[in-house]
């Protein structure tokens, strides 16, 4: 098992953090860059124990770097590290297309690229998520998490595996919980939406608490969300397949998105129902 070894960590919200914080855990110096971040990212970043240094130092420094951000700037994060002549082990762990991770893998063909994917909420609790790990060194990326909070577990197959099945998973999960909120929104529009809730209880128990738990859940991510749904979009396309419901989906998140950092007051089904409604809405 590999200790002490020097990792980036590009760019951790809540999940990065805690995934640092696995990796500090396992003895390993985890560096990241504060220049630019918020107050609150800050505050994670250190208590998960990570080291903060300038962009610069982190590419000298570090064996491996590891890629935890929005979708949308994955692509850009990458090529930041790659103009700076990094030739470590890069892992890409968002939530893109499998196109788009090969277009990173191709920036570090002087190096090793390690194709990423992360299941479930941030690592707090052992047995929560899993990152699942495809590419020649995924069996040396995953012994970095070791005893941790969360389990790594290498792909056999392409090197977009862990991609596809990120894209694949999600499509599902968060798939269905935007089409959940834009149902219950075409009810209330209509003025059936008690009348849907007496339904659902007759006809799909627990579809009710369901659709009164999500917005709690998913809106304050759903501005990071949105984007992971377009990567979803991309996905189904290129695979052949209809993709036009995640397109929807990801207005869905869209409308939802002021709805960011209402971790520690989690929004109720009324405003969610305002916000999809009334798209122009700028606070609840």
């Amino acid at each position: 098992m590999a200790v002490n070894v020097a990792i980036g960590l590009l760019h951790p919200g809540s999940m990065g953090a805690e995934v640092g914080r696995c990796l500090v855990s396992a003895g390993h110096r985890v560096m990241w860059v504060s220049e630019g971040r918020s107050a609150e990212t800050m505050e994670r970043a250190c208590s998960a124990g990570l080291e903060d240094v300038r962009l610069e130092q982190l590419v000298n420094d570090a064996q491996y770097i590891l890629s935890i951000c929005p979708p949308a700037s994955a692509l850009d994060v990458a090529r930041s590290v790659n103009q700076l002549g990094f030739t470590g082990t890069y892992v890409d762990a968002n939530a893109i297309v499998p196109s788009t991770s090969e277009k990173i893998s191709k920036l570090f063909a002087k190096g090793e690229f390690v194709d990423g994917g992360i299941v479930g909420e941030p690592p707090k609790a052992a047995g929560t998520t899993r990152l699942y790990l495809s590419g020649a060194g995924a069996v040396e990326v995953s012994r970095l998490f070791h005893a941790t909070n969360l389990l790594s577990m290498p792909l056999k197959g392409m090197l977009t595996a862990a991609s596809s099945l990120t894209m694949a998973y999600s499509s599902w999960t968060k798939g269905t919980s935007a089409l959940l909120l834009n149902v219950r929104a075409l009810a209330d529009a209509a003025g059936v939406g008690d009348v849907l809730d007496e339904e659902w209880n007759t006809s799909q128990p627990g579809l009710v608490a369901c659709s009164a738990n999500t917005p709690g859940m998913c809106g304050p991510k759903a501005w990071c969300w949105s984007g992971e749904m377009e990567e979803i979009a991309k996905a189904f396309n290129e695979a052949g397949l209809p993709g036009n419901f995640y397109t929807a989906a990801a207005e869905v998140y869209t409308r939802l998105s002021p709805l960011k950092g209402r971790e520690r007051s989690p929004p109720n089904l009324d405003e969610a129902m305002s916000l999809l409604k009334d798209p122009k809405r700028r606070k609840v």
